[in-house]
Order: structure tokens, then C-alpha cells, then sequence
């Protein structure tokens, strides 16, 4: 059974195992009159290919209270494209596709780029951004929900529990963020959020006490889980990275533009796997090399938009705390891992907290020599402002590619 306990600004929902899903999806049937629901899965086209995402279609053609799934399709060519809508032809709610880089949608990102609207190097900071401007202009959403290609142990529960917090309306929630128990039946995961984010913000905590955002932060049980859900109003606001920073990023945005008592977290399922990725200790532009990097670059951007000052002594004395607090973090989960009869490479996670504090202080580095790199994509509100037919114009594009 799941703790009780409220610590940090945000409310956390836990799973108490009282309610089945099935009274879960009645309610949201219920919600759903009033507040439609729509879903957005971002996607490589080899997602396609592999048993995981067959599982997440399978089990949503059964789900009765979406309304609307739109999925931001990466790295296909035509034919591909072609076989997107035959694999996701068998969903019974309306859905569409984002041939991100099909003709049609090429031709309006060139129409951004004419306005100075940047919306940086492909990856699923752009994808998601793309479907939520597709959301904006189809208006057939009010509540809206995001989760992975790749969720190995997809299930209705988790589903359903992701949409409640924002859909049904005795509450206030605006945004929703869902965390999880990351393990296999053999080892604790999460690596980078264990042994990277959490004791990258403790860190942050002791060189600026009292700092409300890192208090914010240090709220959320699983930082960089991809699932959350939220307000269809929420999506105009947000500026989203479009590197490996999007969950921290998205977090950020959250919490610059509504109350702490509109945000909160569910326990959306007991367990939870999807693909790993490769440490990459020799190659700092992949796997979890490059997502530290870009995930603390993040944070010490938003921290100087709070008005934080760093020096790259700062910064030495950050990679230097990081490390002792990251090894008494490996201490903690080693013993936790060894009572619950889980197995833990010590000397492996050690290797990766070096790893990743030559990241932190080459993070902090680079943000100090080129502070303009800011790797934000600009609000929906923006894109409106400037190009006021573009929401129709995608909509349209949308519409034809998946004819």
C-alpha cells in the first residue's frame, strides 16, 4: 500500500489500491462529457517496429473516455508515413498523425523560421511542441495527456489515473505530473534521475537556501517521468526545450505560470519499464552523457532567469558538492536495493555520477561562454501573435496529410 505523506508546494495523489480502474473510467466517461479528452504520444517511426507501442494501441482502442489522440510521428520517410496510418488505423477515437517531416509541415516550419521563430534541432522537445500546436488549433481537447512510445508496462490503471487529477471538475488542478516505482524484478533504474536531478537540485539547495523554485522542484517524487497531464490552456503558455531538458523545462514553465496549489503529482502505477538508455561515457552526445548535460543546462538557465548569479568558481564548488552528495545518494539506494533483494553495480554508478559531474561543471561552463543558447522553443501565444493564420494553416496541413 502507498505512503500518505504530503512533503514539498505540489499535492501528491497517491494509489491507496481502494478504487479499480473500472469505477476510474466511469467517472471519467462521466468527466468527459464536459471536459473532452485528448491524448499525445511523440513517436519515432521505429517505435513502430518493436512490441512495446503495439501494447499501448492494443490497450487504448479499449479506453472509452478519450476522445482525441494525435501523434507526433519523427524520422519517417513517406512510405513509413503510409504504414503509420495503417498501424494506427485500428484506434477507434479520432486520431492524426504528425508527419513532422513530410512536405505539407516542412513548408510551414519555413514560415516560422521567416517570423525568427526557432524552434531548434529535431528531437522530442520539437515533437511535443509541434503536437501541442496541433491541439491548440483542433479545439477538440479540454483536458490533455503525454506519455511514451516505449512504456513496456502500460496499463488501463495507469491511463486513467494520469487524466484524473485535471479532469474531473470538483478539482483545481491545472497540471498533473505522474511518478512511479522505476525498477525491473532484478535492479532499481532511474539513473538519472537518482543519481543526477535530485542531487543536483540538493546541491543547488545548499549554495541558495530557501530558493522557491528548487523547493518546487524538489517536490516532484519522479522529475523526468514523461507522462503528465493538464488544462488544454496550459499548452498555449509553456516554452519547451527541445533537447533532453523537456521534463525539467516543461516543470519550470509550470510553475512560473500558475500557483503551486494548481500543480500536483499521481501515483500512476506500481511499477514502471521502458527502454534504457546507453550511458555513452565516451561520447558526450548521446544516451544519458548528453541528457546530464542538457538537463543541468536547463536548470542553470532557469535559475538565472530568477535572477541567480554564477562565476565558474561557482561552478567548480557545485561539481565538487554534487559529487559527495551523488556517492551518499549511491550509499542510500545500495542499502534500500539490498533489503528489498534487488541487485546494484556500485562501482557502475559511481562511474556515472563522475560522469555526470564532468557534465554539470562542462554545463555550467558552456552556459557562462554563450548565455544566448537558451534551448527553448517560443509559447503557441507567440507563434498566434506573429502568424495569426498559422493555426489553421497547420490544421489544414494536418488534415491533408492524413486524407
Amino acid at each position: 500500500m502507498g505512503d500518505f505523506y504530503q512533503d514539498g508546494y505540489v499535492t501528491t495523489l497517491h494509489n491507496f489500491r481502494k478504487t479499480p480502474v473500472e469505477e476510474l473510467e466511469k467517472r471519467l466517461v462521466k468527466f468527459a462529457k464536459r471536459r473532452p479528452m485528448g491524448l499525445i504520444i511523440p513517436a519515432l517511426y521505429s517505435e513502430l517496429e518493436k512490441p512495446a507501442l503495439a501494447k499501448i494501441v492494443d490497450t487504448l482502442k479499449d479506453i472509452p473516455y478519450i476522445s482525441e489522440i494525435v501523434i507526433g510521428l519523427d524520422a519517417a520517410d513517406k512510405k513509413q508515413f503510409e504504414h503509420a496510418k495503417e498501424y494506427f488505423s485500428v484506434l477507434p477515437q479520432h486520431h492524426r498523425i504528425l508527419w513532422n517531416h513530410g512536405p505539407r509541415l516542412q513548408e510551414l516550419r519555413k514560415m516560422l523560421i521567416s517570423k525568427k521563430i526557432h524552434y531548434g534541432d529535431a528531437g522530442k522537445g520539437q515533437n511535443v511542441w509541434f503536437c501541442f500546436g496541433y491541439m491548440i488549433a483542433s479545439g477538440k481537447s479540454e483536458a490533455v495527456a503525454l506519455h511514451d512510445a516505449d512504456i513496456i508496462t502500460y496499463g488501463r490503471d495507469m491511463v486513467a489515473r494520469l487524466y484524473y487529477p485535471v479532469a474531473d471538475p470538483t478539482f483545481n488542478y491545472k497540471f498533473c505530473k505522474g511518478y512511479y516505482f522505476r525498477a525491473d524484478d532484478e535492479k532499481i533504474n532511474g539513473r538519472a534521475t537518482r543519481l543526477l536531478v535530485t542531487p543536483l537540485i540538493r546541491t543547488l539547495k545548499k549554495f541558495f537556501p530557501d530558493d522557491e523554485y528548487l523547493e518546487f522542484m524538489d517536490s516532484f517524487r519522479y522529475i523526468l517521468s514523461g507522462e503528465f497531464s493538464m488544462r488544454a490552456d496550459v499548452m498555449k503558455t509553456v516554452r519547451i526545450p527541445f533537447d533532453w531538458g523537456l521534463e525539467v523545462g516543461i516543470l519550470s514553465e509550470v510553475q512560473r505560470n500558475n500557483s503551486f496549489n494548481r500543480i500536483c503529482q499521481v501515483e500512476i502505477a506500481d511499477s514502471y519499464d521502458h527502454k534504457h538508455q546507453p550511458v555513452s561515457q565516451d561520447n558526450p552526445n548521446s544516451g544519458l552523457s548528453k541528457m546530464s548535460f542538457d538537463i543541468a543546462r536547463n536548470l542553470f538557465v532557469k535559475m538565472a532567469i530568477n535572477g541567480r548569479i554564477f562565476t565558474k568558481g561557482t561552478f567548480r564548488s557545485i561539481k565538487a558538492t554534487y559529487t559527495r552528495i551523488a556517492i551518499d545518494f549511491v550509499e542510500r539506494y545500495t542499502a534500500d536495493a539490498v533489503i528489498n533483494g534487488l541487485s546494484i553495480d556500485r562501482d557502475a554508478e559511481e562511474q556515472t555520477v563522475d560522469l555526470f559531474a564532468q557534465n554539470i561543471y562542462r554545463a555550467g561552463i558552456e552556459f557562462l561562454d554563450y548565455p544566448d543558447l537558451v534551448p527553448y522553443i517560443p509559447s503557441w501565444k507567440r507563434v498566434i501573435s506573429a502568424i495569426p493564420e498559422f493555426s489553421d494553416m497547420f490544421y489544414d496541413a494536418v488534415e491533408e496529410d492524413n486524407a
